[in-house]
């Protein structure tokens, strides 16, 4: 009798023994998925069910579905179990209660909301009536939920998912129902949908107003003034001016799309920026000429190699020095020179554009790189301009890890200073 007892617990110790090991390689391989990749919460928990099954199984195929029920409540799994599932995903999780309260929250969730510890009620997480409505739902209902929520961090409104479901009644939270809840900040994701379409809205209004004047004039050129040769010559050259502004943005837009897509390849040539810049300054001096502007050259002459897209460069110079001689037109000096002020991080390396012109007021300054923004719709219209120029200069700069410092007053001129870090090689 003794001998069958003993043999009975000899058994069922070692089925504990195998139940900890299966549940640790299943642990083990669904945390390692979970790394890789971002799953929906559905999916989360199919896995997971997925991996209880499974262990029952493996352990004995013949129990019927209430036993393996009860096997799985009495079942002497490793206690971190699915804390160690929840921990392994990148996204925010955690769980709620029956009383409404954190029962558990994975790392990610603790360091988006500090305060989402064991006991807190959840309400108390989010501020957010959506979310409390969808939780408490959860609670009364199995289906999976998907909303999108605004709340505050530190002032600052934040746009999230929440994907809502319910846990099975066993869990490794503790007994009686229970809700899982991912959390997906999707701020950025928004703020870049509201930017593309503004940008769209933007790029459609600066070709339709060109293309609209061009279309007025063909009518007219058709009509009345078909037989007049000096009005037709002066419609052709304010249609010529207008497709030349068209040609100038399209450039632009494609020029952007294309550093755009480049943003996440870093560059890998090496680049000599004094070189560089006197090519590009020197290309301008025909301009400056034609204007009635001074620009001048004041760069070391020794050679100053960087990691950097060379063409990229010399666009954001001819930029900055372009902007500087059309807007400071006629009488106006502009000086080209290595930047002599304290970078804004070490290892950093500056070219100063500065200039005589009528300066920028200061409540421009923190717009200026953004796209289609002018500080005169008027004069950069005049100038030929397409306000991309500035926000081409921003995308080439964060591509290559530079920076952007401007200085401007009223009637004093204006310095614009990129900076770019040094080769460490």
């Amino acid at each position: 009798m003794r001998s069958g007892t003993s043999m009975q617990e000899g058994g069922r110790t070692m089925q504990r023994n195998w139940r900890g090991f299966f549940a640790v390689i299943i642990s083990a391989a669904i945390a390692a998925a979970l790394t890789r990749m971002e799953l929906p919460l559905v999916l989360v928990l199919a896995l997971a069910m997925f991996a209880g099954g499974a262990l029952l199984l493996v352990l004995d195929p013949t129990h019927s579905e209430d036993e393996m029920t009860l096997q799985a409540q009495e079942a002497d799994l490793p206690s971190g179990f699915g804390r160690a599932l929840l921990d392994n995903i990148p996204s925010p999780v955690f769980v709620i209660n029956e009383r409404g309260r954190v029962a558990y929250a994975n790392r990610p969730m603790r360091s988006l909301v500090p305060r989402a510890e064991p006991g807190l009620h959840f309400s108390a997480i989010f501020r957010a009536p959506r979310f409390v409505e969808a939780v408490n739902k959860a609670f009364n209902s199995s289906p999976v939920r998907d909303i999108d929520f605004s709340a505050l961090f530190g002032g600052t409104e934040r746009v999230l998912n929440a994907h809502i479901a319910q846990l099975p009644p066993v869990s490794d939270f503790g007994p009686g129902a229970q809700v899982l809840v991912q959390i997906a900040d999707l701020s950025d994701q928004r703020a870049t949908e509201v930017a593309r379409t503004d940008f769209i809205a933007n790029a459609s209004h600066e070709l339709r107003t060109p293309l609209a004047s061009i279309l007025g004039y063909i009518e007219t050129l058709r009509g009345h003034a078909k037989d007049d040769p000096e009005a037709r010559a002066h419609f052709l050259g304010i249609m010529n001016s207008q497709a030349q502004r068209m040609q100038r943005l399209v450039e632009d837009l494609m020029s952007l799309t294309r550093i755009e897509m480049a943003a996440h390849s870093s560059p890998s040539e090496i680049c000599d920026l004094y070189d560089t810049t006197r090519e590009a300054v020197r290309a301008l001096q025909p301009l400056a000429e034609k204007i009635g502007a001074e620009l001048n050259l004041a760069l070391p002459e020794e050679d100053l190699a960087l990691i950097a897209d060379r063409d990229q460069i010399a666009q954001v110079i001819t930029n900055l020095t372009e902007n500087a001689l059309k807007y400071g037109g006629q009488g106006v000096s502009v000086t080209v020179s290595a930047a002599s002020s304290v970078p804004p991080r070490p290892r950093m390396v500056g070219i100063a554009i500065e200039d005589t012109g009528p300066g920028i007021a200061r409540e421009h300054l923190h717009r200026l790189t953004e796209r289609f923004y002018r500080v005169s719709a008027k004069k950069s219209k005049e100038q030929g301009g397409t306000g991309l120029g500035l926000a081409i200069v921003k995308h080439i700069l964060a591509r290559h890890g530079g920076e952007l410092a401007v200085e401007s007053e009223l009637e004093q001129g204006s310095s614009f200073t990129i900076w770019l870090p040094v080769s460490q090689n």
